[in-house]
């Protein structure tokens, strides 16, 4: 763990010198369609190609942006946008999944916001739809924690967020949401066990960047995007062409919903 710990620190301040911020108060993870939430919380300051981030090996995937923004919202704050999300699918290495996450917490931010598109196993809320993550289940078997690191996620997301999110949108839903390895998309049997199990939200990031935050003692808020309902519930072929489509039709809703949320945040 000390590892991971200083290679965030060494990340977070080459981040510092490479955006001239010291400081930031807002971690924001911006997962499929949410991408242009970041043009619209404030002003940038600096902007960062995550290869020159120490830490980052990843290749970005289709519909993910390759930078870190380092954005001033109206009110002072600074909120650092995580573009260069690293999957569990691309590295099969926790540790390095959850490193934006640890370097975020490195630069001074206490509230993790994190948002995904996944599928629903829930047929009335279907694709477009926006959910707030009331809890997770980690079925990766894998954790970013290592040694007697006792971390509690009775809580992992945050109420006092999710109550101020639906003061924003009162008719958000709330929903389980579980992690599957990935890349390939899940069969229907794999669905109907992870229904059974109590999951709606159904995708391959999130959890364990969740875990490493809450070991760091940040707030955290999730959003997922439906892009899809579930293997054998939609009765579609899934394909990673359907969920960006869905993204970029939802995105300019889902985006000012989101900075709606920051705005508060901040």
């Amino acid at each position: 763990m000390d590892t991971a710990l200083n290679a965030a620190a060494e990340a977070a301040a080459v981040l510092a010198s490479a955006t001239g911020v010291e400081h930031h108060d807002i971690a924001l993870i911006l997962g499929s369609g949410w991408g242009g939430a970041a043009d619209l919380i404030g002003e940038e300051v600096a902007s960062i190609e995550a290869s020159e981030i120490p830490g980052y090996d990843a290749h970005a995937v289709a519909g993910h942006s390759s930078l870190m923004r380092s954005i001033r919202t109206p009110s002072g704050k600074h909120v650092l946008v995580l573009g260069a999300r690293q999957h569990f699918y691309q590295v099969r290495d926790a540790a390095k999944v959850a490193h934006g996450v640890r370097m975020a917490a490195a630069a001074g931010c206490t509230t993790l916001v994190v948002t995904n598109g996944c599928g629903s196993s829930r047929p009335e809320v279907g694709p477009g739809s926006v959910v707030l993550i009331s809890d997770h289940i980690n079925f990766t078997g894998a954790t970013p924690l290592e040694g007697a690191t006792f971390v509690d996620l009775t809580q992992a997301y945050s109420p006092r967020l999710r109550a101020l999110a639906h003061e924003i949108d009162p008719t958000l839903p709330e929903g389980v949401y579980i992690q599957f390895t990935g890349p390939q998309y899940e069969t229907p049997a794999e669905v109907q066990m992870a229904t059974r199990w109590g999951a709606d939200l159904i995708g391959m990031s999130t959890a364990l960047e969740v875990i490493a935050a809450r070991e760091r003692g940040m707030e955290v808020l999730g959003l997922s995007l439906v892009t899809n309902l579930g293997a054998g519930i939609g009765g579609e072929a899934l394909h990673h062409g359907e969920v960006l489509d869905v993204g970029r039709e939802s995105g300019p809703r889902i985006s000012r919903l989101l900075a709606d949320i920051v705005a508060r945040l901040s």
